[in-house]
């Protein structure tokens, strides 16, 4: 027979909830304790030097020792026995130069070609002067109020890209980029020329001439503008002004 009294009524069964609740306390508390106690122990045990290892900060105020080199002395000397073997040269731009700059990825040269080259730059240039076309095509017709007809709009788009393509792509071979004075007197003497053109006609001719000529006249002056360094874009636009002021043109 089990000895273990069973609790016979409410008062009883509190009692016994209350003993039984007083012991997980303990236990809990004992369990934390020995948490506590396994914490301290390893750090006490990271904190304990090892033997043969000083621990120390370094002594900043103190005098560089004789003979010792800094990371910059080091990378300055690596940096010499580079140029000696060729690696690149000494410019003043101090980028790399020679037959070995190449194998070298992260050194480069602001003369450096582009890496798409000229095709893959005739045709990015192509695509997006194409799509260029088409937006000011459909802007003439929005203006004058004509029906859209998309048929004569996409043709003349694709006959235009392939033409786009072939100028752009001369213009940007090494033997053009070579001239860079004369291929930039080029651009501002096609943008002064297609600028002053369209404002001529905007301004004299039917709403079919401009309709005709305007958006490859704006896709040639928008792309010459572009291709141009900043203070002959600037010249250029200043001169079509000019020439609007001076005939009595608006911008229409």
């Amino acid at each position: 027979m089990d000895d273990t009294t069973t609790p016979r009524n409410r008062r009883e069964r509190r009692a016994a909830a209350k003993a039984n609740g007083s012991n997980k306390s303990t236990g809990k508390a004992t369990g934390t304790s020995t948490i506590a106690s396994a914490s301290t122990s390893a750090n006490d045990y990271l904190n304990t030097p090892l033997p043969g290892i000083e621990y120390k900060k370094p002594d900043y105020n103190a005098a560089r020792v004789k003979g010792h080199k800094t990371l910059y002395e080091i990378a300055a000397e690596r940096q010499e026995e580079l140029r000696k073997q060729g690696v690149y040269d000494k410019y003043e731009d101090k980028y790399a130069h020679g037959e070995n700059a190449g194998d070298h990825q992260f050194w480069s040269s602001p003369g450096d070609e582009e890496p798409i080259g000229p095709l893959g730059e005739a045709f990015v240039w192509g695509v997006s002067l194409s799509m260029l076309h088409f937006t000011l095509d459909v802007l003439v017709f929005h203006q004058y109020r004509q029906e859209f007809e998309w048929r004569e709009i996409w043709t003349r788009m694709f006959t235009m890209m392939p033409a786009l393509f072939v100028v752009v792509y001369m213009l940007h071979t090494k033997t053009a980029t070579r001239w860079a004075k004369l291929r930039q007197a080029f651009f501002f003497a096609t943008s002064v020329a297609a600028g002053c053109f369209l404002i001529k006609s905007g301004n004299l001719d039917g709403y079919f001439a401009v309709m005709k000529m305007a958006p490859p006249l704006g896709t040639l002056w928008v792309w010459s503008t572009i291709e141009m360094e900043l203070w002959w874009a600037v010249t250029h636009v200043v001169l079509v002004c000019l020439y609007m002021w001076w005939n009595g043109f608006t911008n229409f």
